[in-house]
């Protein structure tokens, strides 16, 4: 019996090649992403041997891209880019206007179209967020503020690039490419208007009827207690959301399985949904992946290889020096500027979708496909050397340089209390260190009991809302000595470390001993293993979990802090 077998064998081989060279790329301390790309290059139809089935992988590519999608939507958190806003969004709009900017200008030099060097330009602009969580994650610096700040960068990057996913096709036409049918008998502003009233109408029923609907389905389907049940239900909702938002809205299966991830990040249990749909999630995404890696033509780094230097030299050089300089003018600290440069010196896979929509549209030539994957797979690699050139350099341009010593000396404002503090904030009080969920809640208790209480955050911006209501804090990290003693560490009753740092908390720990020899010290850990060596170390009264960690750590403060008695006296500072 003849059986048509293409869709088995074209995964058959995407999983197992896949595998092999995904191994091989960790192995090597790279990204399993660029073994990934490897895997569909050698399956492609541009390489000898076998060739797998191009359209499959295709459909399989966007189901790839709904879930890739919906992952986003479900840690999308509008809280954590508020936090960060004042630095993110000028930022990641300035610096991807200006890597356009410098794409376009590549492709008008080589004679391409307006369009093809617009969607060649965004391409280059957008870096991987997936790329980015696993280099900030295995140097543990996720949660800290520069981690912070470079996720609230992409997040703001990948909001940009959706509006760009679904003003595309309309525009289209105008651009050079081929319009979608029936939109070319209307006028421009009838059919982006129309686009956006779709787009607007689809946001709106998300918002009314799936925030409400999704989470109390997804609850529903919990109470049964059948994990394959509730696994299904959430991949059925990304997919099923993502198709129909395409069928009866027109709008992208991207937009649609974001918005998906948004709306049911509401729930309860989204960290759930979240947790049972990853292995599906992780799966299809490989796919996608190597479905990408199919549309390479490797002959392009030999044929072109000036073209591809140039690609490589926007996403690395330019990008990431665009970047440093935004940062330092927002009057944020070198590290930070060197971290933001760093995570952005790569592309991934919003560059993967807009080059194929390009593609699809008639805009990009296939050349400039070839060139974006010739581009992503070789800064994909690179990253791991320049996240960790970031310290080294940073001691070469204090050495060498006067101005990175200026910038790193230069006063802030909020890196100090004010002259007029009152006395009580300055001894006896509570430092405490970061100002998050937990830090909120001990902050919260502090004030209902009177205690006095100075904050130390990294967010500037965050400091600088806490003055204005009237909350003594200083800007900062506090594993830096000068900082802790801005935050008057040496006559504190306590050190309370709300923000759970592994690398940090020990420097801390030993810097506030250093200055206060007997300040009691109070922290908190994410992890079971740090948090037994903590107290083998007798560093401090550790606190470890999640739901009653907060509970754990005021009630426990509010019995152990006495304020020192303090006599009245003029202010200073």
């Amino acid at each position: 019996m003849d059986h048509n077998i293409s869709l088995i064998t074209t995964i058959a081989a995407g999983f197992g090649v896949a595998l092999i060279f995904g191994f091989i790329a960790e192995r090597l301390k790279i990204p399993a992403l660029v073994g990934y790309l490897v895997a569909g290059i050698l399956i492609g139809p541009t390489t000898p041997g076998f060739v797998a089935d191009v359209q499959i992988a295709s459909q399989l590519s966007e189901i790839g891209v709904m879930l890739l999608m919906f992952g986003v939507g479900l840690h999308f958190s509008l809280n954590d880019l508020l936090a960060v806003k004042r630095i993110a969004v000028p930022g990641a709009v300035v610096q991807m206007g200006l890597a356009t900017v410098l794409g376009m200008s590549l492709a008008w030099w080589w004679g391409w179209s307006l369009g093809g060097g617009l969607i060649f330009g965004l391409s280059l602009s957008c870096a991987s967020t997936v790329v980015l969580l696993k280099a900030l994650e295995a140097r543990r610096v996720l949660d800290s503020m520069n981690g912070r700040i470079a996720v609230g960068w992409l997040v703001v990057e990948d909001l940009a690039t959706v509006l760009v996913l679904v003003l595309l096709p309309p525009l289209a036409g105008v651009l050079g490419g081929s319009m979608a049918e029936g939109a070319a008998a209307k006028p421009l502003w009838m059919t982006i208007g129309q686009t956006l009233l779709q787009v607007s109408a689809f946001i709106a029923l998300m918002l009314i009827v799936g925030r409400r609907a999704l989470p109390w389905l997804l609850w529903q389907v919990a109470r049964t207690g059948s994990r394959e049940l509730f696994t299904l239900s959430v991949i059925a909702t990304a997919i099923g959301i993502a198709y129909g938002a395409s069928a009866l809205f027109s709008v992208s299966f991207a937009l649609g399985a974001f918005f998906a991830g948004t709306v049911m990040r509401e729930s309860e249990l989204s960290h759930r949904a979240a947790e049972e749909s990853l292995p599906l999630r992780d799966a299809f995404s490989v796919l996608f992946f190597v479905s990408v890696g199919m549309l390479f033509e490797p002959m392009i780094l030999i044929e072109q290889p000036l073209r591809v230097l140039g690609v490589i030299a926007i996403i690395i050089l330019g990008k990431s020096l665009a970047a440093a300089v935004l940062v330092i003018a927002l009057r944020y600290p070198l590290n930070t500027a060197l971290t933001v440069a760093a995570s952005l010196a790569q592309i991934g896979e919003f560059s993967f979708i807009l080059a194929g929509l390009g593609l699809s549209l008639g805009l990009l030539p296939a050349e400039g496909v070839s060139l974006v994957l010739a581009g992503s797979l070789i800064s994909i690699a690179l990253n791991p050397l320049l996240f960790a050139g970031i310290a080294p350099l940073q001691r070469w341009l204090l050495k060498h340089s006067e101005l990175a010593r200026r910038l790193e000396q230069r006063q802030d404002p909020y890196a100090e209390l004010p002259m007029t503090t009152e006395r009580k904030f300055l001894e006896g009080q509570v430092v405490l260190v970061g100002f998050g969920r937990v830090g909120r809640r001990i902050a919260k208790a502090l004030d209902s009991g009177g205690f006095p209480y100075v904050v130390v955050e990294q967010n500037r911006e965050l400091v600088e809302q806490l003055r204005k209501a009237g909350t003594h804090a200083v800007s900062g990290s506090a594993a830096d000595p000068a900082v802790l003693i801005q935050a008057h560490i040496a006559n504190a009753a306590m050190l309370v470390i709300a923000t759970p740092d592994p690398l940090g908390v020990r420097q801390m720990a030993d810097t506030a001993r250093t200055l206060n020899p007997t300040i009691e010290i109070v922290l908190r850990t994410h992890s079971e293993e740090e948090s037994q060596l903590l107290r083998n170390d007798e560093i401090g009264t550790v606190f470890f979990g999640e739901d009653e960690l907060a509970k754990g750590m005021t009630r426990h403060i509010l019995e152990r802090f006495t304020p020192m008695p303090v006599t009245p006296a003029p202010e200073h500072g």
